[in-house]
């Protein structure tokens, strides 16, 4: 298995990583024997990953992050980097590899106090690896000051650094930036390939495979968690039951509170699982004592974790209100199809009945109000409107169609 196997429906984009890491294996193994470095190398400092949700951004960046970092001894044999099995590919798919360096927004943001640190490891040359890299898994989120100095890192990296920066479109990005970036723009992958690789890779039953697929529309990440994790359906389940409760207004608000409730037991989940252990990490590289009381000085460092942690969890309830939207949206574009008169690509098969009857009972136009009242609580969330006001004013859209 190829750290390429990831990267669903991505042929393309895969050829064009594997060219690059053979280019890239052999720079370094001329440099490493001083010999001249090949000409007309496929390899660049600065990569630009783009796609729409789903499409794998994420993944085709780490899996080139380690097929840079391969360290399978079949290279030296003709084989290409990136075996999947190696310390080197291993440690930087699980980002455990210490020249592997990931940045992801933990609020609605990537501010600059999160990304000085990493800028000045960008100019460090590797510490065990054949590269350092740095992964900005949400480009989009870069704020000014953040991008200006990812900015002066692009322009003058240090030999051994390669940058790779992930947005859903180039336009999401620094004009300033992405000049300086090689683009490999990724495509939503057909449905029957994730189906696929979910009975591959996940052993997933080909019936369940193919309705999660199908389901989520070609998004790899939702559709693995759709078929594997009852949960999920759980919820998307409800989220599908909304359109039938806006009927009154009573229904419509109650129905706008459980969906932000459901969206903060989401993220209060996710604090449990990760803010514990990282407030215990810290407090111990601080020298604290197993439940004893923390060193002076340390109330700012300690503090400046907590508001860390508070954004974090904002952004996952936004995140997995987001997610509801998507498949609500989802919900009434199929709607739609049915009162346009087609039943080709239906998402929510599993839904049909409630399709039918909301396809009946309104009429296109209708439809097409309640998919823009979606769209503009989206647009709400992403302006910080509280949850709460942005949900209950689109299900009141909603029953208002």
């Amino acid at each position: 298995m190829t750290v390429w196997d990831d990267l669903v429906g991505q042929e393309r984009v895969s050829e064009q990583l594997d060219a690059a890491a053979r280019d890239a294996d052999a720079l370094v193994t001329a440099a490493d024997a001083d010999a001249p470095p090949p000409e007309a190398s496929k390899m660049t400092h600065a990569w630009l990953f783009t796609g729409p949700p789903g499409a794998g951004r994420n993944q085709a960046a780490r899996a080139f992050a380690a097929a840079l970092q391969c360290v399978s001894p079949d290279r030296a044999l003709g084989g290409a980097p990136g075996c999947g099995f190696c310390d080197g590919c291993h440690t930087a798919l699980v980002g455990t590899h210490a020249d592997v360096t990931t940045v992801a927004a933990v609020g609605t943001q990537i501010l600059a106090d999160d990304m000085r640190d990493t800028v000045r490891k960008s100019f460090t040359s590797p510490a065990n690896g054949r590269w350092q890299i740095i992964l900005v898994e949400d480009a989009e989120r870069l704020n000014e000051k953040s991008a200006n100095a990812v900015l002066k890192a692009v322009e003058e990296p240090a030999p051994r650094t390669v940058w790779l920066l992930c947005a859903p479109s180039i336009e999401d990005v620094l004009p300033t930036i992405r000049s300086r970036c090689r683009h490999l723009n990724l495509s939503t992958p057909s449905v029957d390939a994730v189906a696929d690789m979910l009975v591959r890779r996940e052993g997933i039953e080909p019936a369940v495979a193919a309705a999660a697929a199908r389901a989520t529309q070609g998004h790899v990440d939702r559709a693995r968690r759709l078929a594997t994790d009852p949960a999920a359906r759980e919820r998307r389940a409800a989220v599908l039951r909304l359109p039938l409760r806006v009927e009154e207004i009573g229904g419509a608000l109650k129905a706008a509170q459980e969906l932000v409730d459901a969206a903060a037991e989401d993220a209060k989940q996710l604090a449990e699982e990760t803010d514990v252990k990282e407030t215990e990490e810290l407090k111990a590289a601080l020298g604290a004592a197993q439940g004893g009381r923390m060193p002076r000085g340390t109330a700012g460092v300690m503090k400046d974790l907590e508001d860390k942690q508070k954004r974090r969890r904002t952004r996952t309830q936004r995140d997995s209100l987001d997610l509801a939207l998507t498949d609500l949206t989802a919900f009434y574009r199929d709607v739609l199809a049915l009162q346009l008169g087609s039943r080709v690509a239906i998402a929510n098969a599993d839904a049909e009945d409630a399709l039918e009857r909301l396809a009946r009972g309104s009429s296109p136009e209708s439809t097409l109000r309640r998919i823009e009242a979606i769209a503009a609580c989206r647009d709400a969330l992403d302006r910080n409107v509280a949850p709460l006001l942005a949900v209950e004013a689109m299900t009141m859209a909603l029953r208002a169609g």
